[in-house]
């Protein structure tokens, strides 16, 4: 066998035993039915499980397969729908547990495998590369979901929740939604922020994030313009849009800035922001500082606590 074909089945082998089918049902006419199903997988040796928001969302009753073919019922512990993020918990034996990676690490153009259970079709493997990083994606709710890796592999209805694992086994993004009618394209939220939103949701049953209203790009700085302005950043966030009626729209912020600083840090990437926004400190008037054409411009902006969104 190939070495390519070999490092995938390594990667596979190493993960495909915590990746679970979640099975859906809701009353309809009085009778407990199933309305769907999604991916999931086991990242903590307690039973805590990664899946969507949107895969469990509304459940009256979720049943959770492994691999070994048992099923067993899960709990939802928490969701959070501005990152499209759920927790479960399940209480069984012979389980697997994934090796949860660092997304920071990952490059444009990087290998990446996915496993889920697309229509049904439990322990589905595709790979991929890493097409971008560092996205903000617009979901079909309208809400916006930060820190998302963008990648070729093939994703269906059913691998909602599933991992992103490097050709290590490392799961370095949890997968969340592909755009209808796109060809090519599919989408995981980074699993550094993924953690976060977990910790949370265990601890707290809920997640606690100020928004801004503004959609990002991950962009390198020109090392002429650091060296010029002597920045400390070797990225920066390029602002593709501004939502009417949002914080960002408030402020001095327009289309085509890049965010280099942001309540005192710079800020390298998507994720770095979000951790200033899950400081519930940061609900006051707070320092921003953007790259416009060739100025540094500095000015403030008032994050609003997400759930106040219109």
């Amino acid at each position: 066998m190939d070495a390519f074909s070999q490092m995938i089945i390594d990667a596979v082998e190493k993960t495909k035993n915590a990746v679970v089918k979640i099975n859906v049902f809701k009353t309809i006419k009085g009778k407990l039915r199933p309305v769907g199903s999604g991916s999931g997988f086991i990242f903590s040796s307690d039973g805590f499980v990664f899946t969507n928001s949107h895969v469990v969302h509304g459940s009256e009753k979720i049943m959770v397969s492994l691999l070994n073919e048992n099923e067993i019922e899960g709990i939802v512990l928490g969701e959070d729908p501005d990152t499209d993020l759920a927790i479960l918990k399940i209480n069984t034996e012979g389980y697997s547990v994934a090796k949860l990676g660092d997304a920071s690490q990952l490059q444009i153009g990087q290998f990446v495998i996915a496993i889920g259970n697309p229509y049904g079709y439990q322990h589905t493997v595709t790979t991929g590369v890493v097409s971008a990083l560092g996205r903000t994606l617009q979901t079909q709710s309208g809400k916006l979901v930060d820190n998302v890796i963008q990648s070729d592999a093939a994703l269906n209805p059913g691998n909602s929740g599933g991992p992103m694992i490097t050709t290590e086994g490392a799961v370095i993004g949890v997968n969340t939604a592909m755009i209808q009618g796109a060809q090519g394209l599919s989408f995981s939220v980074d699993i550094n922020t993924a953690k976060e939103i977990a910790q949370q949701l265990i601890q707290y049953g809920k997640v606690f994030k100020a928004y801004l209203g503004i959609m990002l790009q991950e962009i390198d700085i020109n090392p002429k313009v650091k060296h010029y302005f002597n920045l400390s950043n070797k990225k920066g966030l390029f602002v593709t849009r501004i939502e009417p009626e949002s914080p960002a729209s408030r402020s001095q912020l327009q289309e085509g800035d890049i965010i280099i600083n942001f309540n005192g840090h710079p800020v390298n990437s998507t994720h770095e922001l979000f951790k200033e926004l899950s400081k519930k400190e940061i609900l006051t008037i707070v320092d921003i500082s953007v790259i416009r054409r060739t100025e540094v411009l500095n000015f403030t902006v008032a994050p609003l606590e997400a759930r106040n969104r219109g």
